[in-house]
């Protein structure tokens, strides 16, 4: 792994995982992911987060060189997942002097994840509240539900650090060269997105902090161009479309649904859309339909009828996408059935559970294959999709 610079007195203890090959068991992570954390050095030392249990031995041996014989007095606990806190009864044990700051919450659910009893260690901490590190300040900003209700954000007043806990990470391995927004949106929406509100707290928060570097608990640190970042954070967790596009996400069972999905995409492009984006939904990441989704200002959902519903792949979207909060979004509907289409209504009864979808006319209703009158009906919704 490559060398990671945060500032001449923090520094950059945490390890890369490349061998996992689902993230939270559901996301394909084919660059891996970085478990970050990070150490404070000064008249006292605090250590900001662990690293999962994958992760011990690297995490250890980074410690211990940063350390270079010292001992740490704190080890700042901003999230208790098991791939930040895995190694917290760890620490406990090696340094048994160090306390744990924490937030009231993260204290009470600290049992669940350990047996060990470290509640003499505990140093409760609440919005607002400072601790001095000599030259350094932590700040510790609350941040409930984002994504679970124990977590915390800690400022640094000297050097104008936030230390952002999940906010502003990302998969992938730190030594990975890809863009950083591709991989934060697809990390955001399908783990984060749900708590778009929480996270236009935090961010309101965030906006009276000067803020020179942001230390995520996973992907690279951030230092340059922090509007740009910010920025991405406010349109994803305000639900706005990012950019003008249209995915089309399609189940089909023998192909044909997915020849008028790809029917209809070609007309889109010859109309002149500015973005079209195909996903066969039984076949494509779930979690990059879910990123395109949220990415893109219009979505068309077309699905064969299956046992008389819908096909388990586009009822998983549908299921995936009111989970994350979908809304403020233009939808257009393609059903199939041989002799009793069921999907357009299913489908438009699952999006009126979702906020602010309009949904354009016409449903297009296929028999089987494209026809004639079928075909008029795609280009029709082809061309309200482009009004």
């Amino acid at each position: 792994m490559e060398k990671v610079t945060v500032t001449d007195t923090i520094k950059y203890i945490g390890v890369d995982d490349k061998t996992i090959d689902l993230f939270e068991s559901q996301y394909v992570v084919p660059n891996g992911v970085s478990y970050n954390s990070y150490i404070i050095l000064d008249d006292k030392i605090a250590v900001m987060d662990s690293v999962d249990e994958r992760g011990t031995d690297g995490w250890l041996a980074n410690l211990t060189e940063a350390l270079a014989g010292r001992t740490p007095d704190y080890l700042v606990v901003s999230h208790l997942e098991p791939d930040h806190a895995g190694n917290i009864a760890v620490f406990a044990q090696k340094y048994p002097q160090a306390q744990l700051v924490l937030s009231a919450k993260a204290q009470s659910m600290l049992p669940q994840f350990f047996t060990q009893d470290m509640s003499e260690k505990c140093v409760v901490v609440k919005e607002g509240d400072e601790l001095s590190l000599g030259s350094h300040t932590l700040t510790f900003i609350m941040a409930p539900m984002v994504h679970w209700p124990e977590v915390m954000v800690t400022y640094e007043k000297s050097e104008k650090v936030l230390f952002s806990a999940d906010g502003f990470g990302k998969f992938g391995a730190l030594d990975t060269k890809e863009d950083w927004a591709c991989e934060a949106r697809r990390y955001y929406f399908n783990i984060v997105g749900k708590y778009g509100m929480q996270v236009q707290g935090l961010l309101k928060k965030a906006a009276a902090l000067d803020i020179q570097v942001i230390c995520p608990l996973h992907g690279p640190v951030l230092k340059e161009n922090l509007g740009f970042y910010i920025d991405k954070y406010n349109t994803w967790s305000s639900y706005a479309p990012e950019d003008q596009g249209i995915l089309i996400a399609y189940a089909s069972v023998h192909g044909n649904t997915g020849a008028v999905a790809e029917k209809l995409a070609d007309m889109l492009r010859e109309m002149g859309a500015p973005k079209v984006v195909v996903s066969d939904l039984a076949r494509e990441d779930m979690a990059e339909v879910i990123e395109d989704a949220f990415r893109y200002d219009r979505i068309v959902l077309a699905s064969v009828t299956y046992d008389a519903g819908l096909f388990p792949a586009m009822e998983s979207l549908l299921a995936r996408l009111k989970s994350k909060n979908y809304q403020k979004r233009t939808a257009g509907l393609i059903e199939n059935g041989s002799w009793a289409p069921m999907a357009g209504k299913l489908m438009r009864e699952a999006l009126a559970g979702m906020k602010e979808i309009t949904v354009l006319e016409p449903v297009v209703t296929v028999k089987s294959t494209l026809n004639t009158e079928s075909e008029a009906q795609l280009r029709t919704l082809a061309e309200a999709l482009l009004a």
